[in-house]
């Protein structure tokens, strides 16, 4: 299903197209999913869950459990089917009147409050400012703000104290951090306050920990807010692979896991950004800092670069697809070196003009 704004950006469209049928073989820089996942203890934990599917999913040690990684009760947590799904919830149980989306970042918040009959603002960051966030910039009467942090698809990090200054008594302030467990030490997180006003913050465990098929997500609110959101949810709407899941991935083993994983993650991007800027001379320029597990590159001729990449075996993110991006954008995802070293070697092919027979 797509669903496009007026300036026919197409907010369904994800990574994951990038490498579907034809794209199948390709090597993916073009999904945000940690390409060395799920490790094989966590496959085991999801395994041995299997002996009880018979029995309805009960997922209340699970929601503690995630809960309590925050140092929350457990009436300030809730399981989803990923953080889209929370996205739904969010859209079709909350009473708003003013919803702002803060661009670009991830769409389906805006495709979700879309499709429940809102109505929604935007504000766009510039790339001349480097995406940074201005807290001054949203509307004041803005009843909901939803904001990216780290933002896909540009990789910003936005300091805690400015998204906080979003709050406001009255206002719903969403903070997707899907990422964070990617940022080493997750600097700037706000999941676990309690002293911010309206504040919502949705995890996934599905970046860092390879679990995209097994959907698995959760959101942090005060008791009221999780309280409307798990009214609108369905029936047993986390599996119980996906429960099991949730409790191993917060366990402090795979916690410290995490945590190297991102310190690596952060090495590999530091490769990654130093190899991208050696084509400066092809206008090829880095949006920086960046501070999430991919990077976002203005390219010229991005979409025929692009092409050219999959030709060479390679699958990348086009940046169209985000409002307050256009054709000259492209976001790819950090891998190891080796792999990236072939892909820097495809992209040097791939910027060089056609050869004249």
């Amino acid at each position: 299903m797509r669903t496009e704004d007026a300036a026919g950006h197409d907010l369904r469209h994800h990574g994951d197209a990038e490498v579907r049928d034809d794209g199948a073989a390709l090597v993916d820089l073009a999904v945000n999913v940690r390409a060395d996942t799920p490790p094989g203890w966590l496959r085991e934990r999801i395994a041995a869950s299997l002996t009880g599917l018979a029995a309805y999913p009960d997922g209340r040690a699970a929601r503690a459990a995630v809960a309590a990684r925050h140092g929350l009760p457990v009436e300030r947590g809730l399981l989803t089917a990923g953080a889209a799904e929370a996205f739904v919830l969010l859209a079709r149980a909350l009473k708003v009147r003013r919803p702002v989306v803060v661009h670009p970042q991830f769409t389906e918040p805006e495709a979700a409050l879309r499709d429940a009959g809102h109505t929604v603002d935007r504000v766009l960051l510039r790339a001349e400012d480097s995406f940074r966030l201005d807290p001054a910039a949203i509307p004041e009467d803005a009843d909901l703000v939803v904001v990216g942090n780290p933002t896909n698809p540009t990789s910003v990090l936005h300091p805690a104290a400015s998204v906080a200054r979003l709050a406001r008594p009255g206002r719903v302030l969403v903070v997707d951090e899907a990422f964070m467990d990617a940022v080493p030490g997750e600097r700037e997180s706000l999941a676990g306050r309690t002293d911010v006003p309206g504040l919502v913050v949705l995890r996934s465990l599905t970046k860092t920990w390879g679990l995209a098929g097994l959907r698995i997500g959760y959101a942090l609110a005060s008791p009221e807010v999780i309280a409307e959101l798990e009214r609108a949810q369905p029936l047993w709407p986390v599996s119980t692979p996906a429960l099991a899941a949730a409790v191993a991935c917060v366990e402090p083993r795979a916690l410290a896991e995490a945590e190297a994983a991102a310190r690596r993650i952060a090495a590999d991007r530091a490769h990654l950004v130093a190899a991208l800027d050696s084509f400066a001379g092809h206008g090829v320029r880095v949006v920086r800092p960046a501070d999430g597990p991919f990077v976002l590159v203005r390219v010229p001729g991005a979409a025929e670069v692009r092409r050219r990449l999959r030709g060479l075996g390679y699958a990348v993110r086009r940046g169209d697809t985000f409002p307050g991006l256009g054709g000259d954008w492209l976001r790819l995802a950090v891998r190891d070196r080796g792999t990236v070293d072939g892909f820097v070697r495809a992209l040097g092919a791939a910027l060089a003009p056609p050869t004249v027979p």
